[in-house]
């Protein structure tokens, strides 16, 4: 373990990457704030380009309390902890707080084991992807707006991943993924192809499939 204070801004940056050249394993930096962390990342983003660099915030409310945490920082942290279930193809650097270190986080088996990959040409039954979204903490919604909502009108259904900038449109053809496009929740307008998807639970907390 390497303790880092008083340090100038960028120079912690430049010491993680002289740490990982020391170090074939993956790296944990405990950040004092989320500001710092992101700071942290912009210096990261100049010394160390090559690094996969994973954000872990931590919640804006307390546990139990009765206000949700903000839906994008849930996303962030799933989407780290799904990341951090898969075995790194490059440098991995994960940041985050003193506050986030010390709260609990399901189990690895849940985000090892609970994936969907989709592609466009690919054969999925609906109800298995409807199937899998309410298995994993999705809510149904009559419009798709924020993260962790879908949709379904007819063959398609709309969806917000966890981990993803845009919300997906998935356009059915029978049980073949016909299309794949992101659009914008503000006017509902399809944009760009997206030829690949892979579905996580979009929360730390849900239900057992089994119980």
């Amino acid at each position: 373990m390497l303790t880092i204070y008083g340090a100038p801004e960028g120079v912690d940056a430049a010491l993680l990457r002289a740490r990982r050249a020391e170090s074939a394993g993956p790296i944990v930096h405990v950040a004092r704030d989320d500001s710092r962390m992101a700071r942290l990342e912009e210096g990261l983003a100049f010394f160390m380009p090559e690094a996969e660099v994973l954000r872990f915030p931590a919640w804006d409310c307390l546990p139990y309390d009765r206000v949700s945490p903000n839906p994008e920082i849930v996303a962030e942290r799933v989407a780290t902890l799904a990341q951090l279930a898969v075995a790194p193809t490059r440098p991995r650097i994960l940041l985050t707080t003193v506050n986030a270190l010390v709260q609990k986080v399901p189990p690895r088996a849940v985000f090892s084991g609970s994936t969907l990959a989709l592609k466009r040409g690919g054969r999925v039954d609906p109800a298995a992807i409807i199937g899998f979204l309410e298995a994993n903490g999705y809510n149904r919604s009559g419009t798709v707006m924020e993260y962790g909502e879908y949709a379904v009108r007819g063959g398609i259904i709309d969806l917000f991943p966890a981990g993803e900038a845009e919300p997906v449109r998935i356009d059915m053809f029978g049980d073949e993924i016909d299309a794949m496009r992101a659009f914008d929740p503000a006017t509902q307008r399809s944009g760009a192809n997206v030829h690949a998807l892979t579905l996580r639970p979009v929360g730390e907390v849900f239900l057992d499939r089994d119980g």
